[in-house]
């Protein structure tokens, strides 16, 4: 059997020591920025990967696969040329290989796109726990004007209904929190939890966004199951301030659980239910379809309120009854909950989600480069 020469041995060497310190370098810059965090990353693309099948088929190609690719001259002695190749360039002559190895390897990773799924840090923030309550009842049709600085976002075609101006005011009030716990309760004849207090803002403001009437039946106000629920989300909340802020424009005509009964529940848990009734009882316009031309009927009607028990829910847990009757108002009932209500500390823990194709991506396009410029520079080969 032939032993392999002592050249072909060190060239081995050479092309193990070379891979391992280009892929140190690739390696450093993620590492050193992220470090841990390579530990829990979640993979977007993760059927990419199956593209790192193609690094080692490009690293054999790149070394020991250019062999047979090399240009060869006859002569008629070879004993000058035995001892050959000779000089620093011909020891290098696998290393843009091994550097192109690495770089598609680096690229594959990129696109495959990680993600740091699990990054959690613990502050301490200011903040209260709030759950807004929103009634979806058909009465939520009635054209209701909104706030003059949210006209903008207003949807176009139709005059605003109270369910518009609501979902307006409630995004606005999202917007501006920083470090409170929010959730959602939406309710008709039943009451349903759009979402558990949190802080994830931009959730909550897509799902309010996304609210409908006639996603759930609106045939009824069960205001005392509305309330019922939303303390429910919050019997296990640590936070010493607890808000129930209740926007309705409706008398309680169904549910199982009584208004009463509700804050006495309310009161059981320590949240304060600050009620807004949209509206004051007096008729109003409602869409009634389209006419010939496309342009939106209007006719009126009139939908009873009971402000008593509003007033009679909030005073009985320490709350404030308001009553909105265009979108400003409702607006400025909204922001006056928070000045009534203190401040208390909470452990907030969050997962941040971030991105780091980007930290794998700089060093494949350097790589590349530097497989370009080894290449046309350094290691040119003839022909």
């Amino acid at each position: 059997m032939r032993r392999p020469s002592r050249q072909s041995v060190l060239r081995a060497l050479f092309i193990v020591a070379a891979t391992l310190v280009v892929l140190a370098l690739a390696l450093a810059y993620p590492i050193a920025v992220r470090r841990e965090d390579w530990l829990d990353v979640t993979w977007q693309n993760g059927w990419l990967l199956l593209g790192l099948l193609v690094v080692p088929f490009v690293f054999h190609r790149g070394t020991y696969g250019q062999d047979p690719r090399t240009p060869r001259l006859r002569v008629g002695t070879v004993s000058p040329l035995l001892t050959g190749p000779r000089g620093l360039r011909a020891w290098l002559r696998d290393l843009p290989g091994i550097v192109r190895a690495v770089a598609i390897g680096m690229l594959v990773l990129a696109m495959a796109r990680p993600v740091s799924t699990v990054q959690p840090h613990s502050t301490n923030e200011s903040g209260i726990d709030i759950v807004l309550v929103l009634d979806l009842s058909g009465s939520m049709r009635a054209v209701f004007d909104a706030p003059p600085d949210l006209g903008h976002a207003a949807p176009r075609g139709h005059r605003p209904t109270r369910l518009d101006t609501a979902k307006l005011v409630i995004r606005d009030f999202i917007s501006k929190r920083k470090t409170d716990r929010i959730g959602v309760v939406v309710f008709g004849r039943a009451a349903y939890v759009l979402s558990p207090p949190t802080l994830d803002y931009h959730l909550l403001d897509q799902l309010v966004a996304g609210m409908q009437l006639d996603v759930i039946d609106g045939s009824g106000t069960a205001i005392g199951d509305a309330v019922g629920v939303a303390v429910a989300r919050m019997r296990r909340s640590d936070a010493i301030s607890k808000a129930i802020v209740l926007l309705t424009d409706g008398d309680s005509n169904a549910g199982s659980i009584a208004p009463d009964y509700a804050a006495h529940l309310a009161k059981a848990v320590g949240a304060k239910v600050f009620t807004i009734q949209i509206g004051d009882g007096a008729d109003v316009d409602v869409q009634n379809g389209y006419d010939l031309f496309g342009q939106p009927q209007y006719v009126r009607a009139h939908f009873p309120v009971n402000p008593e028990l509003l007033r009679k829910l909030a005073a009985d847990t320490g709350g404030e009854a308001y009553v909105a009757t265009d979108g400003r108002a409702l607006s400025a009932s909204m922001h006056d909950v928070l000045d009534r209500l203190e401040k208390t500390r909470f452990e907030a823990v969050a997962a941040t989600y971030e991105d780091l194709f980007p930290l794998v991506l700089l060093p494949g396009v350097l790589l590349v480069g530097l497989d370009a410029l080894l290449r046309a520079l350094v290691l040119r080969r003839f022909p």
